[in-house]
């Protein structure tokens, strides 16, 4: 796995650009809730301790992880200031292969934002085998993958 040997939740703060006077968006996927308030805490963390006002931030609910495009793409028309947005959700393998599908819509519907938008939208959807896992990349023993987004999010704000 890419994360067994690496903690999702460290970064070198003073390598990345000041974004003190920037806004960003979050859209949190209220299925596997657990799961997502992990990665909402790590990514709101991570956006304050760079100096991110905790009025910039926006967040926004969804359901589920599929409608997480939609989501995104209403914050993006509605607010076109945002210099990122952040698409948090949470998919475990089930018995079906409704995993399968929502997966790979959601990982294109997110990669059509980003082509086709103005705003860049940072993937931050655990797709793992099982509930444990995804518990250790929503702050547990792996950090927290939402950490990783949020550092994500900053860095494209340069481009």
């Amino acid at each position: 796995m890419a994360t067994e040997n690496k903690n999702l939740s460290q970064y070198d703060k003073n390598s990345l650009p000041n974004v003190s006077q920037l806004s960003f968006g979050i859209v949190v996927s209220e299925w596997n809730d657990v799961i997502t308030e992990g990665l909402y805490q790590g990514a709101i963390d991570t956006l304050l301790d760079c100096d991110v006002n905790s009025q910039n931030i926006l967040r926004w609910n969804v359901p589920g992880s599929f409608e997480l495009i939609y989501g995104c793409k209403k914050m993006m028309d509605k607010f076109p200031h945002l210099s990122g947005i952040i698409a948090i959700g949470s998919v475990i393998q089930g018995e079906t292969k409704h995993f399968d599908f929502v997966c790979e819509g959601v990982t294109h519907g997110i990669k059509d934002l980003n082509v086709l938008g103005k705003i860049p939208v940072v993937f931050c959807v655990l797709t793992d085998n099982n509930r444990q896992q995804s518990l250790d990349r929503s702050g547990g023993k792996h950090g927290n993958k939402g950490v990783e987004a949020a550092v994500a999010a900053i860095k494209m704000t340069q481009f």
